[in-house]
């Protein structure tokens, strides 16, 4: 069967490569010159099931409140005239709920688990290398409120098979030395030894590279112009190639991978997806002093930032902003993360040589991404995953390759479009390795 991705970035190449496994005939089309050259390009690095709890959660509100209007909040809406924006919102204030956030951890922890051990798979049998590190992940708290607030979701968690256990703060130090500077500060931490980072860009266009070796022909600076449906069903797509010639391209299925413009191509189809583009931001530097620099990769629950090590670079990621698809870099927000850094590892990086990134993720009210078929018997979502795309890629492309192949998944989880895994002992099977 011909399927055709759209999308080069994580989501896309990896369902490109499940779906080339199972043997089927795989086309990528992507806008960009390279994979992974949009969200992908410098995430925070991590592969966190343990960052399992939502946005959308019970205190989340009162924090947007105290948020709006300050320029270096972690979240920030900067309210506009677009509706797509409010209902979004509403949406969002919908899921901060307690039953909505226990629902919605545990659909993100299972795929999330799920996922990571795909990834090992994927990295033994490819012989991979992005930088990874198999080191755990730290959340660390600065704050007694939040880290008492973190008891509870590292709890269900731990019930859900994520091993998220709750630490002292002089545990945290001794699996992490470079945090001993902010030790008065450290009210307790949380630690995931299974959890692991690496880079994703590197990661996506090595994998790219051994789809090509296995025949998957990818289409770059092809522009996809729009989705046309004959019949109830995808019939083509219309793209501009990079000289600007228009092309038809056909075949048996549809894969939408396409991040924060996935709603943009399905809108016309009568298919309205809840997805808006929250703006996050990173910075990247050379390590300075090693002896100052994490090893172990860190969040920092406080202020919604990451620090991954890749190599001898320090990647640091985080903060969302609503503000429709504007992706131009504020200067005070990459300011917060460079001031935030030598806050806690002063001396670690070099801040002069500082590169700063901003790229729009696919957020859904509910933190939850939309994997499966659409009202579109032909056409396959594989989108919405927010800042969890690098946490949740290869469990999605299999799965996704899975579904467009008429097999059952091997995870349990709220898929579109077909009914739930069947369970036994509460734990899913699957109908195909």
């Amino acid at each position: 069967m011909k399927t055709l991705v759209m999308g080069a970035g994580l989501l896309g190449v990896t369902s490109a490569y499940y779906l080339r496994q199972l043997g089927h005939d795989v086309v990528v089309v992507d806008r960009q010159a390279t994979p992974a050259a949009e969200t992908s390009f410098a995430n925070g690095g991590q592969v966190s099931v343990s960052h399992a709890e939502p946005w959308a959660n019970p205190g989340a509100p009162l924090k947007l409140l105290k948020w709006l209007g300050q320029e270096d909040a972690p979240l920030l809406f900067r309210l506009r005239a677009d509706m797509r924006q409010w209902l979004w919102g509403l949406a969002f204030l919908r899921e901060c709920t307690p039953a909505r956030t226990r629902h919605n951890i545990e659909q993100i922890v299972r795929l999330g688990t799920y996922s990571r051990t795909m990834l090992q798979q994927l990295r033994e049998r490819c012989g991979l290398d992005y930088d990874q590190r198999t080191q755990g992940i730290l959340h660390f708290y600065t704050s007694q409120r939040e880290f008492d607030s973190a008891e509870g979701p590292a709890a269900q968690m731990r019930a859900l098979g994520c091993d998220r256990r709750v630490i002292s703060a002089d545990e945290a130090v001794r699996l992490e030395p470079a945090l001993a500077h902010i030790r008065p500060q450290l009210a307790g931490a949380t630690y995931t030894a299974e959890d692991e980072s690496g880079d994703a860009n590197r990661f996506t266009r090595t994998l790219a590279e051994r789809c090509q070796a296995d025949g998957v022909q990818f289409l770059m600076g092809h522009h996809i112009t729009a989705l046309r449906e004959a019949s109830g069903r995808i019939d083509h797509l219309e793209v501009t190639d990079a000289e600007g010639r228009y092309q038809r391209l056909r075949a048996d299925a549809y894969v939408l991978a396409t991040g924060s413009f996935s709603p943009q191509l399905a809108q016309p189809l009568g298919i309205r997806l809840p997805i808006y583009p929250a703006k996050g931001y990173s910075v990247t530097m050379p390590v300075k002093d090693a002896s100052k620099a994490h090893q172990v990769s860190l969040t920092d629950d406080e202020y919604k930032l990451v620090f991954s090590r890749l190599g001898d670079r320090l990647r640091i990621a985080g903060t969302a902003e609503l503000n429709g698809y504007d992706r131009d870099l504020n200067r005070v927000r990459c300011e917060a993360i460079v001031r935030r850094v030598e806050e806690l590892f002063p001396g670690a990086g070099d801040s002069s040589k500082a590169q700063f990134w901003s790229g729009l993720r696919p957020a859904t009210p509910s933190n939850v991404p939309l994997i499966g078929r659409s009202r579109l018997p032909n056409l396959y979502l594989n989108t919405g995953h927010g800042t969890l795309g690098w946490t949740h890629s290869c469990g999605s492309g299999k799965s996704i390759a899975h579904l467009v192949s008429g097999l059952k998944p091997e995870v349990d989880f709220d898929f579109l479009g077909v009914p739930a895994a069947t369970r036994v002992n509460g734990r899913p099977v699957a109908s195909a390795g």
